[in-house]
């Protein structure tokens, strides 16, 4: 994972061996997702999580505990720092917040926001040990999100709220899988600059969607695959109209392929 998330910050390596991925999982045999089919495991040795896998948590509604090396890159992209805050969206039962807010020790805060009622409790009870973590029951779509320096989001949106963006404080990092097509999935690493939001796509990303951000009544209009991989700034409407760098339209924003000026 240390090598995965392409980061000289030698905390990771420390934190990704601290933080038990079973702590953070239904009881055993756990169902590991490989190549679409769910195998089961034969024992309870937690060996068995300890590889680049999809551990599913709700069959049904297609959630599932991430790939590590996926969030690695991600951690690694967004690099959080001790007394920073973040803002998780799609807890999940809580393994990646329990990680991010071992790397804002000493003194920084996670606020985990979860819709599922089922996993916002079993995040909060895997959590308790984690002082600096407050978990939401809450759709942080129509939420007001509090001031953050990093905004981690784990459900794949059409577009993210523009009140994402602007909770993001100076220096913010804000990082997203963005699914405005069917055949697009792209993580988005998201900063807010002086001049504006700069955006870079890091990898492909393929999420579950993110209720009340996943449809297509805000698209105004939609990217192309290769247009949307040329984004370089997320410019909100009220800022400034959409121009001929415009990549992607939305109600409330649009995605540029200009960096920010």
């Amino acid at each position: 994972m240390a090598a995965a998330s392409r980061s000289a910050d030698p905390r990771l390596e420390r934190v990704f061996a601290m933080v038990p991925r079973e702590a953070f999982l239904p009881p055993p045999p756990w169902h590991v997702l490989i190549n679409d089919h769910i195998v089961e495991t034969p024992g309870s040795d937690p060996s068995y999580l300890y590889q680049n896998s999809l551990i599913v948590l709700d069959a049904r509604k297609g959630i599932n505990n991430g790939e590590p090396f996926l969030h690695a890159g991600w951690i690694g992209a967004v690099a959080p720092q001790p007394g920073e805050h973040v803002v998780h969206i799609g807890t999940g039962m809580g393994y990646y917040t329990a990680i991010l807010s071992m790397l804002v020790l000493d003194g920084g805060s996670v606020t985990a926001y979860e819709i599922d009622v089922w996993l916002a409790a079993a995040a909060a009870r895997n959590l308790e040990p984690f002082d600096n973590v407050t978990v939401v029951n809450a759709d942080a779509v129509a939420a007001r999100l509090p001031a953050a320096d990093v905004i981690y989001v784990n459900a794949g949106v059409v577009a993210p709220p523009a009140s994402w963006l602007q909770a993001l404080k100076p220096g913010g990092r804000l990082v997203f899988p963005w699914r405005p097509a069917r055949d697009i999935g792209i993580a988005m690493l998201v900063t807010r600059l002086a001049a504006g939001f700069s955006a870079q796509p890091l990898s492909r990303a393929w999420f579950i969607p993110c209720v009340g951000a996943s449809e297509d009544a805000r698209t105004i209009r939609r990217p192309g695959y290769r247009s949307a991989w040329k984004t370089r700034a997320i410019v909100l409407d009220v800022e400034r109209e959409p121009d001929d760098s415009a990549v992607a339209v939305y109600s409330g924003l649009w995605f540029s392929s200009q960096p920010p000026a």
